[in-house]
């Protein structure tokens, strides 16, 4: 048992300790989004059940010896894929939706590992039962969750602070290797263990029935759809990051270890009590942090208590439908099935389907609907719903209609006062009009989400002042206007939104944005004026800003204005040294980079700090108040030049240069660790 055990566990760890590292890696190259881990996870879930359909094809098909050729050949081959970095050959060139490039890079760069180490788990219990003759092999399967929730919690708290990318890649390609020492081993000693038939004592007729394997992918499938649903739901509004990747997932997993456990902690007494009340405060809550952001501790408490209460019985529900062994790797292929099915649905199918992230209440009354069917058919709970006139089953039935309705109402009313409703890979982008009808203070905004992109004055009279964080005496409004004092301006921006910045833009001038998201632009020119009404020239770069500045020949901007972190879901890779290197090479030699930095959550003064330390420059940071007589919001900037540039506005004079308290680490393009930057009070 002992082998097993650790090869079990070796196994888990290394399966779930690359999905962060490769995610992080391939995060950059595809614009930093959070839909970038949910496409990762949609990879591994389906390669898991491509790794359980192996499993399931040689136990079943072959014979143990050639169970063990045919194995270690394979075990052999995925050493060729060692180290696991990805080239940089695989870095996007265009435009399009970056799924099939995320898939593409990771099938060619941990692909086969991936499959080898999915497979691993089922192998190892089929070949347990095969030794101990039908001996339930469900404990292991309880420690390979264990196993890869370890590795989950330890990434970002051993692992992502201490060691660069290379560094983690390199590790985990060393620790591969001496798995598939052992998992060879173990894969050599399996082709003694003869064929295993009935377990002793094992009632003929217990082949599982359609609706076991029904049931068998249908709580999968839910509770997938649920975790990534809910991941969605708190990255897109904080940030892109492991550790907001790691938190439902490893909760996920913890409900797999509880109901899985040779003792089962799962009892419907009283968790289906408890599904009742995180169904109902999970609607709830989409509907709170659609009208205003709750704060980001109350929705990983919510949302996270929420998803695993559901996971709880969703798996408990699961594990009351154990197969006997000789159905083991049928049990395990099913599983894996709906899971995969979840991570297609969300991944794949919601954003091209839905106008805004809706998954997430079609999994709550999903799962509110698949309980109520998996209690029916439980001999057990069955005869509570013989017959409707017993109280539970009606108040059941009740509850869910009026949480389907109540979401339902909510979806509706959100496009009802939209002018503009869609999605993409990069988000949901909502344009609404708030204020009295033809007022003079009506304004119309762009929101992905629930962040605000921008807004605009709809009355004729006031459309071209500069809102939100934009406003004059903001840290970029102060430098465009001292630019300006001496002639005309080129001016770079990173991030489209409304485009307010064009508002500053005169006969003359020049003005170029970098976007990554294609909704954008449309939008931008046909809802909003800032961009179709600038007297200056205006040129709209398609694609990661990032990646196009590097193919880009100097601009000779002579300010750049990076205004991709103002959405919480901040973009790491346009806040690293070698970001701001690239940056400053498209400046002129007295230009200024002004990087907004206002955040809830996030403190990105001392990494912007740091990095223009090192890189020989000077730093101002700039903090506006609110005026909401004209519609500007409370901002932070820092400016970045040169000691020689001779910038040195009137406004310097009487604002105060707040230098940040924190010392971290240099964020560079193979090391970054939001954790030293979380706000300890969340503005």
């Amino acid at each position: 048992m002992l082998l097993y055990a650790i090869t079990t566990v070796i196994s888990a760890f290394l399966l779930f300790q690359v999905e962060p590292v490769i995610a992080k890696i391939i995060l950059p190259w595809f614009g930093g989004s959070a839909a970038v881990w949910t496409v990762c996870l949609l990879f591994f879930q389906v390669v898991l059940l491509l790794g359980y359909a192996y499993a399931h094809a040689i136990v079943r098909y072959l014979k143990p010896g050639m169970q063990t050729a045919v194995h270690g050949v394979i075990l052999a081959a995925s050493l060729a894929a060692l180290p696991i970095y990805p080239s940089q050959h695989f870095k996007p060139s265009g435009t399009s939706d970056p799924t099939w490039g995320i898939l593409s890079v990771l099938g060619l760069t941990v692909g086969l590992p991936y499959f080898l180490l999915s497979s691993t788990g089922p192998l190892l219990q089929a070949w347990y039962a095969r030794e101990h003759k039908g001996a339930l092999p469900y404990r292991l399967y309880s420690l390979s969750n264990a196993g890869s929730m370890f590795a989950l919690l330890s990434y970002p708290v051993l692992f992502e602070p201490r060691l660069t990318t290379h560094e983690q890649t390199g590790t985990w390609s060393i620790a591969y290797g001496m798995f598939v020492l052992l998992c060879g081993f173990m894969a050599f000693r399996a082709r003694a263990f003869p064929v295993l038939g009935a377990a002793e004592g094992a009632v003929p007729d217990k082949k599982p029935l359609v609706r076991h394997y029904a049931m068998w992918l249908l709580l999968p499938f839910t509770a997938s759809v649920l975790l990534l649903a809910i991941t969605n739901h708190i990255s897109q509004n904080v940030a892109a990051i492991p550790f907001l990747w790691i938190l439902p997932l490893s909760l996920y997993l913890l409900s797999f270890i509880l109901c899985f456990e040779s003792s089962g902690w799962y009892r419907r007494n009283p968790y289906l009590q408890l599904l009742a009340v995180a169904l109902g405060g999970m609607a709830y809550g989409i509907t709170v942090d659609q009208a205003g952001n709750m704060p980001i501790w109350w929705n990983l408490v919510l949302f996270g208590l929420g998803l695993f209460t559901c996971c709880m019985v969703c798996h408990g529900e699961l594990a009351q439908l154990k197969p006997d062994p000789k159905y083991l790797t049928h049990f395990y292929l099913t599983i894996a099935a709906g899971g995969a099915l979840g991570g297609i649905f969300v991944g794949f199918i919601a954003p091209r389907i839905f106008q805004s992230f809706y998954e997430l209440q079609v999994g709550l009354v999903l799962c509110a609907v698949l309980i109520i069917f998996a209690l029916n058919l439980d001999p057990e709970t069955a005869h509570w719903f013989r017959g409707w006139r017993m109280a539970a089953p009606l108040a059941a039935a009740a509850a869910i209609a009026f949480m389907a309705a109540y979401m339902g109402q909510n979806i509706r009313a959100q496009a009802a006062n939209s002018r503009v409703l869609v999605r993409n890979f990069y988000g949901a982008l909502r344009v609404r009009d708030s204020g009295e009808e033809g007022g003079l203070n009506t304004v119309r905004t762009l929101t992905n989400g629930t962040i605000n992109h921008g807004e605009e004055y709809v009355n004729v009279a006031r459309r071209r002042l500069p809102t939100t964080y934009y406003g004059p005496n903001t840290g970029v409004g102060i430098a465009i206007r001292e630019k300006q004092k001496k002639g005309a301006i080129r001016v770079g921006v990173v991030g489209l939104g409304t485009g307010t910045l064009a508002a500053y833009g005169r006969l003359g001038d020049y003005f170029r944005y970098y976007e990554i998201n294609p909704l954008v632009p449309p939008i931008t020119e046909e809802q909003f004026w800032f961009v179709p009404y600038c007297p200056a020239k205006l040129d709209i770069a398609m694609g990661d800003a990032r990646l196009s500045l590097e193919r880009e020949a100097p601009e000779n901007f002579d300010l750049l204005a990076v205004d991709a972190f103002s959405s919480d879901a901040i973009p790491v890779h346009l806040l690293t040294k070698e970001a701001m290197a690239l940056f400053f090479r498209h400046l002129r030699p007295d230009g200024v980079l002004a990087v907004h930095i206002s955040n809830r959550y996030l403190d990105l003064q001392p990494v912007v700090e740091g990095e223009a330390a090192v890189l020989g420059k000077q730093t101002r940071t700039i903090d506006s108040e609110e005026d909401p007589g004209v519609d500007v919001f409370t901002s932070t900037w820092v400016l970045v030049f040169g000691p020689a540039s001779g910038f040195d506005p009137p406004e310097f004079d009487v604002s105060a240069d707040i230098k940040s308290r924190r010392n971290v680490r240099l964020w560079t393009d193979d090391y970054s660790n939001l954790f030293q930057i979380v706000k300890t009070v969340v503005r």
